[in-house]
């Protein structure tokens, strides 16, 4: 009789504990949905296009057959594929959830998926001891306060400065073909003294009215923060150098940016072909249980205020990449021709 009474006992406590367990993972999942729908509400840029209380209903219908927590999160791709928002996503434990990004991989050269194969990383260097050749590809962390942008920024600065303080230089080509994207601010302040102390790029609202400007002054990234990103410039700028910047399919998000704050500054060239897409500007909303979504709250303009769904090259070339010898890389024969020009 005990042993019974023992086993119908342990056979409640079980049933209690999944019970528990299904009420928390439901408010979990009602706590996380609700700060994503306030979000979306609040600061999307195409918030005023959608139903909202439709939506959050049909939403939370969905969520109704998800077993925890972790589960419920696919029905963030769903919901930000309805509203459209491609350049958002739901980052949570290390993994990304959100719109899948179809890249048509035939696109690019051997030479490209194989460098891009290898993550590459900055680099800084004379080509034909003539021309500055700047590599920048994406750079993504986690702490945005100003002292960690000066970190990773000021030593990219640096290698750039001393190309211009050490060598005689007849054009500056930089290499944005690998800039999937992550954060504007160290890569501007990188190439500082290329840009100058000039508005680089700006955010326009849903009727693409300029909202906000970024300029760079004295080694500044000015975004009108208390604590700016900084590098501390040495020698004398070179913005009115001419500069080729490489683009390609998969140049992205602050990879664009970074294109972006060139466009408008006299003697500069774009080479390549056009960028992917993923002009809006966004901003990370924290949620629940350490996640974090980027979300589209404006479109990216450049110092004069256009916008550019995609950018498009001057000169267009495809496919006829040599990481092997540069010298070699048609993208890069067209820069030194339009270095040579007179």
């Amino acid at each position: 009789m005990k042993k019974t009474l023992g086993l119908i006992c342990l056979l409640c406590l079980m049933l209690n504990i999944n019970a528990q367990k299904l009420k928390t993972s439901q408010d979990s999942t009602k706590v996380f949905y609700d700060k994503i729908f306030k979000s979306l509400e609040v600061a999307y840029l195409h918030k005023k296009d959608f139903d909202w209380k439709k939506l959050k209903t049909e939403t939370f219908e969905n969520l109704n057959s998800a077993k925890d927590f972790k589960s419920s999160l696919k029905e963030v791709k769903v919901l930000l594929e309805k509203i459209r928002a491609d350049h958002s996503k739901v980052m949570y434990q290390g993994k990304n959830y959100g719109p899948s990004v179809e890249i048509s991989w035939e696109n690019f050269s051997k030479q490209w998926m194989t460098k891009f194969a290898s993550k590459p990383q900055f680099e800084a260097k004379v080509l034909d001891e003539k021309y500055g050749y700047i590599l920048m590809p994406n750079i993504s962390f986690d702490d945005f306060s100003s002292e960690n942008v000066h970190k990773i920024a000021q030593p990219l600065y640096d290698k750039i400065a001393e190309l211009k303080t050490n060598n005689k230089l007849e054009g500056w080509i930089v290499d944005l073909r690998f800039n999937t994207g992550g954060n504007s601010a160290p890569m501007l302040l990188a190439l500082y003294d290329l840009l100058g102390d000039n508005v680089v790029w700006g955010t326009l609202d849903g009727e693409k009215k300029l909202i906000n400007s970024t300029k760079l002054n004295k080694g500044v990234y000015d975004q009108g923060e208390k604590k700016p990103s900084y590098i501390n410039p040495n020698g004398e700028l070179v913005d009115k150098s001419k500069v080729a910047v490489l683009i390609g399919g998969l140049t992205a998000s602050s990879g664009e940016v970074t294109a972006l704050a060139f466009k408008g500054r006299p003697n500069t060239i774009f080479i390549g072909e056009k960028t992917l897409g993923k002009t809006t500007s966004n901003m990370v909303v924290t949620l629940p249980f350490d996640a974090r979504m980027p979300l589209s709250v404006g479109y990216d303009c450049d110092r004069n205020g256009n916008y550019y769904e995609q950018i498009i090259p001057d000169v267009a070339v495809s496919k006829q990449d040599n990481f092997d010898d540069l010298l070699q890389d048609r993208n890069i024969q067209e820069a030194i021709q339009f270095f040579t020009k007179k």
